[in-house]
């Protein structure tokens, strides 16, 4: 029998505004029942809605999965912002100092911290504002997205917040929502998960489309026949979802991630990564599914 009774995907969204058509929520129980779409309270969700919704309607022994970046790069240079004195010692405390700097801003955004005349140094942001502690390339990366390269993927750095590619803001939104959440659900690799209640862990939802058998490239999936393809793939061994036609790809990431999390939840490994020390669970998190 699963530790977990639920499984919970959330496809994040960092864009401004109240209302964001990129979150999508889904859910399945333990089992291989197809997985379904949680309605939103209006046309779309808000991030409001969602942190709502995990304090209010969550099902007992859920595991939430979160695609977003629940901390920036702090190893390669024993620091988030090197040199700046307000730079945090751990996760918790980073994300206690994002919400600080953007407590009066609406809808849990983040774009005071990336304009913050410090913080915004570490950032590259649009119009060609490359702070010069950015780096080159795809800018630091945590520990787990150079794991994640070695798995075939191609993370970039929290610190980017321009291209389609662009985990930056999602990952600053998301810091504000998880501070906000407190203590009422541990996030793993931060907090111990317990025998019994829910947790929260990070997830990659292109992890859970290669395992599927779709290309590293051709991850997004925006018809049913595909997505109904990727659920059945022996790695999800999930009954496939009604109707036919186009689906959304927020939508189809994460109901196809909602049934990986089912079927790799219990998978003793994962949970401890061979890279993963206690200083890094501390600072930069991890991944889950990244060995």
């Amino acid at each position: 029998m699963s530790r977990f009774a639920h499984f919970v995907a959330i496809d994040w969204s960092g864009a401004v505004g109240s209302f964001q058509r990129g979150i999508a929520v889904a859910i399945c129980h333990a089992g291989r029942t197809a997985p379904w779409l949680i309605a939103p309270p209006g046309r779309y969700w808000s991030r409001i809605n969602v942190l709502t919704w995990l304090t209010s309607a969550l099902p007992a022994d859920t595991l939430i999965g979160f695609d977003l970046g629940p901390a920036l790069p702090f190893t390669d240079q024993d620091a988030y912002f090197p040199g700046w004195n307000k730079s945090p010692a751990n996760a918790r405390a980073l994300w206690a100092l994002v919400e600080n700097i953007c407590a009066d801003e609406p809808h849990l955004g983040a774009t005071r911290f990336v304009d913050h005349p410090t913080a915004s140094a570490h950032f590259r942001r649009h119009g060609g504002r490359t702070g010069a502690a950015f780096g080159t390339g795809r800018g630091r990366l945590r520990v787990t997205e150079l794991a994640q390269q070695v798995q075939g993927l191609r993370p970039y750095s929290n610190f980017n917040l321009v291209g389609a590619a662009q985990v930056g803001k999602s990952s600053l939104t998301g810091m504000r929502l998880l501070h906000q959440l407190g203590e009422r659900l541990p996030v793993w690799p931060f907090d111990p998960v317990g025998a019994s209640g829910s947790a929260i862990v990070e997830i990659y939802t292109s992890l859970a489309a290669m395992a599927a058998g779709r290309p590293r490239g051709r991850t997004k999936m925006r018809d049913r026949a595909a997505l109904n393809a990727a659920l059945a793939a022996p790695a999800i061994d999930s009954a496939g979802v009604g109707g036919d036609g186009l689906i959304d790809d927020h939508m189809s990431d994460a109901l196809l991630t909602a049934a990986w999390l089912r079927r790799h939840a219990d998978c003793a490994p994962l949970w401890q990564p061979t890279s993963l020390s206690s200083t890094i669970a501390d600072t930069e998190g991890w991944t889950f599914g990244v060995s």
